[in-house]
């Protein structure tokens, strides 16, 4: 576990200038290990797997969308997403029912459910980094965590029909409409008493410790209650994103992201290295049936690519006819786009964990029916689309000249800054009426707020005042340089009083960070 965390670490810096995903070295870096022979079977009980791994995965990826951003697409997203899960686990169930002996279709349907939805960590670490239109990226991330939800709902009722040998189809939409309804009140529930416990406590430290409570307790309090953990986690998530957010709130903002990239970081690389790792016990199952199991995966490796391509073309041109009536819709404006997206669905840690969690055993003492061929087909699959598609996606979006759309992310950033402008101009006039200022004091602050503006968006400044603009921002970074020197010059003196007889800690560490906040506060200005 510890070469699991240290690789996470370590593969990020790797796979940027190796041009790789880190997920991807991840999963290799963990492929090694298992064939290394002194490297033990890492052995995680199947009902750990979910609740320790998805909720804190889940709550970090809806810290990069927004409430708006699902309601505006909530149509591709079903269009694109939730149906093309049913439409792959039904495929994914008959083919693997013909192909693998002795495999019942509740079981198939298991295997069909856990293969079905791409991975939003593994599409957005991959995708994200390579200049592609913010809408394709909004696409894959929503697809991604939806997806979840609905294969693992769909994933617990094949569950307990293979389990119990029992299935009903009125039982089986109730299940699922209950798990969705109960999932969605302790979400809303948990989110708002959080939202109102983060005003209590009023401290950045306890916010972010509260913020790593709630994706846990949503996902054990909502299955506890028979409901879909995912989607607990991901209704609460998406309350605190919309709710909580306090624009005053600055140290509770950095710690919070800074916090949650390296709970991402770590949790990602270590979900990604028990992939690899857990080849070591997946090489054993096919010991005697090799050619058996891999024609298995070949035909549901195919299976899962094929009618992602066959569902996403037709679906990307409805949508699009959908979109002439609704324009706040993110979605693939031409066929490239579509392929790109096509191409970007890579199965991941959700596969991962719905496989391992799979019961060793089904009422009555038996073992569950092919457990080891559905794990190893289900890494297979992880593994082919993970690998290959993630190795050559940057070609495919450099071959297709699929790029972001920098225009639009220019004009979006000018509007901003003119809004940054206009908003702290109107609050300098409100102050104005209430306060006496100097003739001076009006004329910096009237100039800041301009300046403010700015530096988010140069163009916004006309070519007149922008030579003179330019001889001020340099003043200010000369100024900036100095007084950073200043204060490393403070912090080095007050960090070797802490060496010195009879100095408190304490008083070093309260000034110390006094210096420290005044420090990115003159680096942020």
């Amino acid at each position: 576990m510890f070469v699991l965390l240290l690789g996470a670490v370590v593969m990020v810096p790797l796979g940027d200038r190796l041009g790789l995903p880190s997920p991807v070295l991840m999963t290799i870096g963990g492929a090694v290990l298992a064939l290394l022979p002194f490297v033990p079977n890492v052995h995680v009980p199947p009902e750990y797997i979910l609740p320790l791994l998805l909720p804190p995965l889940l709550y970090a990826a809806v810290q990069r969308t927004s409430w708006r951003q699902f309601t505006a697409n909530i149509r591709p997203i079903f269009l694109l997403a939730v149906a093309l899960v049913f439409a792959t686990t039904a495929a994914v169930a008959a083919v693997a029912h013909s192909v693998v002996p002795g495999l019942p279709v509740a079981a198939a349907v298991v295997l069909g459910a856990l293969v079905a939805p791409p991975d939003p960590v593994a599409a957005t670490a991959v995708a994200g980094k390579l200049g592609l239109p913010r809408r394709l990226v909004s696409i894959l991330e929503g697809e991604g965590l939806f997806n979840d939800v609905t294969a693992i709902v769909l994933y617990h009722v094949a569950l307990a029909a293979a389990v119990s040998g029992t299935f009903s189809a009125p039982a089986a939409v109730g299940m699922l409409v209950l798990s969705a309804v109960v999932a969605i009140v302790v979400g809303v529930v948990l989110g708002w008493l959080a939202n109102k416990l983060m005003d209590v406590v009023d401290d950045a430290t306890l916010q972010v410790g509260l913020s790593l409570l709630v994706p846990f307790v949503a996902y054990v309090l909502s299955e506890e209650l028979h409901g879909s953990g995912v989607l607990g986690v991901l209704t609460a998530a998406l309350f605190l994103a919309h709710y909580a957010a306090d624009a005053d709130d600055v140290m509770g903002r950095l710690a919070g992201h800074t916090f949650w990239e390296v709970v991402d970081t770590l949790v990602t690389g270590v979900a990604f290295g028990l992939i690899g790792l857990e080849l070591h016990n997946i090489f054993g199952t096919a010991a005697g049936h090799w050619q058996q199991l891999l024609g298995a995966c070949a035909a549901v490796v195919a299976v899962v690519v094929g009618v992602r391509l066959l569902w996403l073309l037709p679906a990307a041109w409805l949508a699009r006819r959908l979109h002439r009536h609704r324009i706040a819709e993110e979605i693939p404006s031409s066929w490239r786009e579509t392929i790109v997206m096509w191409w970007s669905g890579m199965r991941g840690v959700a596969s991962v964990a719905l496989a391992l969690a799979i019961p060793y055993e089904i009422d009555g003492g038996k073992a569950f029916p092919a457990r080891d061929e559905i794990l190893f087909i289900a890494f297979a699959v992880v593994l082919a689309t993970l690998v290959v598609q993630g190795l050559t996606l940057p070609f495919l979006v450099k071959k297709l000249g699929v790029r972001a759309d920098t225009d639009a992310e220019d004009a979006l950033e000018r509007e901003l800054a003119v809004r940054v402008v206009k908003a702290s101009r109107k609050r300098l006039k409100e102050v104005l009426a209430e306060e006496e200022l100097s003739d001076e004091v009006v004329e910096r602050l009237s100039r800041s707020t301009y300046e403010m503006g700015a530096r988010i968006s140069p163009d916004i400044v006309d070519d007149e005042r922008r030579e003179g603009y330019d001889k001020r921002i340099a003043r200010v970074k000369k100024v900036q340089r100095i007084q950073g020197e200043l204060l490393s010059a403070a912090r080095h003196e007050v960090l070797s009083a802490r060496s010195e007889p009879g100095s408190d800690p304490e008083v070093v560490d309260r000034v110390l960070r006094h210096l420290d906040v005044r420090s990115m506060r003159s680096t942020s200005s």
